[in-house]
């Protein structure tokens, strides 16, 4: 759970750094360089993204599937 959380941030945080740099090529200068940064955002971001999106759902489903069967989920603090 931990690492998807952290894969959704990153790759949510590179599709915000790439609308940025968009607004930036639109506003200043649209150069061949910019449009890399764009692209190679998109794409990274992508590749951490998707994969951390399913696995997300997927442990959230079987959180609530231990919930509903009573079975322990390992949140009780340590003593």
């Amino acid at each position: 759970a931990r690492l998807a959380s952290i894969g959704q941030r990153l790759g949510y945080a590179l599709f915000g750094l790439a609308v940025v740099v968009f607004l930036y090529g639109l506003v200043v200068d649209f150069s061949g360089g910019v449009a890399t940064v764009i692209v190679t955002c998109l794409v990274v971001g992508s590749v951490f993204l998707a994969p951390a999106i399913i696995v997300g759902y997927a442990v959230k489903a079987a959180v609530r599937d231990d919930l509903e069967h009573g079975r322990d989920i390992g949140t009780d603090p340590p003593r």
